[in-house]
């Protein structure tokens, strides 16, 4: 575990990764699993050693929007403040690859704040990077239209998975995206036809976005 936690944290003092593997409760995860419902109170801040995490929010019928994604070397920070605050979480997690994680108590958290230097960059760069993507979120929501949404969901998709395919249904974008499957089918054969993506079954390739 050292060396993956080293090569996904690298600017952690080697007394915080010694701390860290013994606080840290070591997870392997399937694609799809969830770590975080909403509503669930949350007593641990996950650390991403490898793979993938999907954060999105619902509303009350379901309702799904992806807020952001968490790669290796990156927390969650919405969680942070919901553990510390122990608030029930706004927020819901699911894999999307298989995952490798460190869960680390929330007692923890605090102690390191003041004992740690490279752990408080850490956290403070952690909000600050997940506040700008949450405003990115809100600007595309609230005022761009559907086929720019759809554009920018895919580069996104591309830059967290490190890959030109993206494997996933129109259904699973059109419940990510808040709109109908036949919406976004529509919108992407028209991408297609200009040659920005290649369809696939249940696949996406990215030609140029």
């Amino acid at each position: 575990m050292s060396n993956n936690l080293h090569s996904a944290y690298p600017l952690f003092e080697t007394a915080l990764v010694n701390e860290i593997e013994t606080n840290g409760e070591h997870k392997f995860l399937a694609p799809n699993e969830v770590l975080m419902r909403k509503g669930q109170f949350i007593r641990s801040i996950m650390l991403i050693l490898n793979g993938l995490v999907k954060v999105f929010r619902t509303d009350d019928e379901g309702n799904e929007i992806l807020m952001y994604y968490l790669k290796p070397g990156e927390a969650c920070a919405l969680s942070m403040v919901c553990a510390a605050r122990h608030e029930a979480s706004p927020i819901g997690a699911v894999t999307v690859t298989e995952t490798e994680i460190l869960m680390i108590p929330i007692e923890t958290m605090s102690e390191w704040m003041s004992k740690y230097k490279s752990w408080y960059q850490f956290v403070i760069e952690t909000y600050r990077s997940r506040f700008d993507e949450l405003l990115l979120t809100l600007d595309n929501v609230a005022f761009r239209s559907m086929d720019e949404r759809l554009e920018f969901y895919l580069k996104r998709a591309q830059e967290a998975t490190a890959s030109s395919t993206i494997e996933i249904s129109h259904q699973q974008i059109a419940d990510e995206l808040n709109s109908s499957r036949e919406v976004i089918s529509r919108l992407l054969k028209k991408m297609e036809q200009r040659g920005k993506v290649q369809l696939h079954r249940n696949a996406i390739q990215i030609i140029r976005l």
